[in-house]
């Protein structure tokens, strides 16, 4: 049966995203290179997780994940993937300002939601049809999902250090309980996965 998944690349201390995002720091004063080393720089060591991230057949993310700021559309951004985004499904980002359906190489749609998490969740699980849907972030769409008790699995990726501050995962998600379900360590990360 199909499921809600989400993964998240975290700190030590729960962080997946740092002060000041924008466009030119999408992860504000959090490195990205240091939080998503695993996924980047240890491929093959990582490859059963990264292949887990992309086998959904439905995502939903944040505007700040699409675009790292709030506002009018700048209408000639097309996200930080460049072309061809890694997701190569229907992608759902929950907005406050609608605008047009955006069709990129490989598959990737993104689909732009005003309605709120449950009506991109629906939009998800119908484009998805059998396969799962991800919940791609960032960690406040994240937390609305958790505190909604939406999703099914939620798989943690740990880098090995402490950020300090910035965008925690499980702020302000209620009385949340969660079974482990496995967890594996490589010299770069430890990935943990959980389910309801």
């Amino acid at each position: 049966m199909a499921k809600v998944t989400a993964d998240m690349t975290i700190t030590l201390d729960g962080y997946a995203a740092g002060e000041g995002q924008s466009r030119e720091r999408p992860f504000g004063d959090l490195d990205p290179g240091r939080l998503h080393a695993w996924m980047f720089d240890h491929i093959d060591e990582n490859a059963a997780e990264r292949a887990a991230i992309t086998a959904a057949g439905a995502y939903v993310m944040g505007r700040k994940m699409f675009a790292s700021e709030e506002g009018e559309w700048d209408l000639d951004w097309q996200g930080w993937w460049g072309p061809n985004p890694p997701y190569h499904a229907p992608t759902f980002v929950l907005c406050h300002r609608p605008r047009a359906s955006l069709e990129m190489e490989g598959g990737t749609v993104f689909h732009f939601v005003t309605e709120g998490i449950d009506a991109a969740l629906e939009r998800a699980r119908d484009a998805a049809a059998e396969k799962d849907v991800s919940i791609a972030g960032g960690p406040s769409v994240l937390n609305q999902y958790l505190a909604a008790g939406a999703i099914d699995e939620l798989r943690l990726h740990v880098s090995p250090f402490v950020a300090g501050g910035g965008e925690r995962v499980f702020a302000d998600v209620g009385d949340l309980v969660l079974k482990p379900a496995s967890s594996r360590t490589t010299p770069h990360v430890t990935h943990l996965v959980y389910r309801r």
